[in-house]
């Protein structure tokens, strides 16, 4: 059985408990080559994410490469000008308004949204009681009727907190539906949970008697 590990609380209604970084206070100095945080980040993902043979990178089974290899890669690619460094990188993750990126010792992964054939190897923990899924109107009846499946990517995505899950669902609807997750009775049911970062959790896909359509009057 996989050891399960415990999480820090976090409000479902604000999100407040996540680390998180106002922008505004930590603000990135101008680039000679005018590429701001949100093209490197996106860079960033598709190396770590969806493409990394493009950049001539293998990941190890946890989704995790050499930090200097990465490095070496991204500015072989994409000319950054000044080069891309560690400093930068780190500047990046910390003024994110979520964690999308980790370093760990001398390696750096993405933490969740792989899409790249196989699957990054991960660690069962034990989830909130209650998550989110947010999501466009046009979707919402396969939802109910087949349940949540990682369509594309490795595992489907949940949300800890109804912002967090609003902000994901406005990818696709600007007025998403917000899906109630009873992720309690799945995790006792045997369905396998796993953290993705403060705010995301993952699962291999979930039947569709743990979703409910939130009421969203309230």
């Amino acid at each position: 059985m996989a050891e399960r590990k415990t999480h820090a609380r976090t409000d479902p209604k604000t999100g407040s408990g996540a680390n998180r970084t106002d922008p505004r206070t930590d603000a990135a100095d101008p680039r000679a080559d005018g590429r701001d945080d949100v093209f490197i980040s996106k860079k960033m993902s598709y190396a770590l994410r969806h493409h990394p043979e493009k950049y001539g990178l293998k990941l190890d089974e946890f989704g995790f490469v050499d930090l200097k290899q990465f490095l070496r890669a991204m500015n072989r690619v994409h000319h950054f000008d000044p080069p891309l460094d560690e400093a930068t990188i780190r500047g990046i993750m910390r003024r994110a308004s979520k964690q999308r990126f980790a370093i760990k010792g001398y390696k750096i992964g993405a933490l969740y949204g792989h899409s790249f054939a196989g699957q990054v190897r991960r660690v069962a923990a034990a989830p909130p009681a209650v998550l989110y899924h947010g999501t466009a109107h046009r979707f919402v009846d396969s939802i109910l009727r087949e349940g949540l499946l990682p369509e594309g990517r490795q595992y489907a995505h949940l949300s800890t907190d109804i912002p967090m899950a609003q902000e994901v669902g406005r990818r696709h609807d600007p007025h998403p539906v917000i899906l109630r997750i009873d992720a309690a009775r799945a995790a006792a049911d045997g369905v396998t949970f796993y953290e993705g970062g403060p705010r995301v959790w993952l699962v291999d896909a979930l039947p569709p008697r743990y979703i409910s359509v939130m009421d969203q009057t309230m």
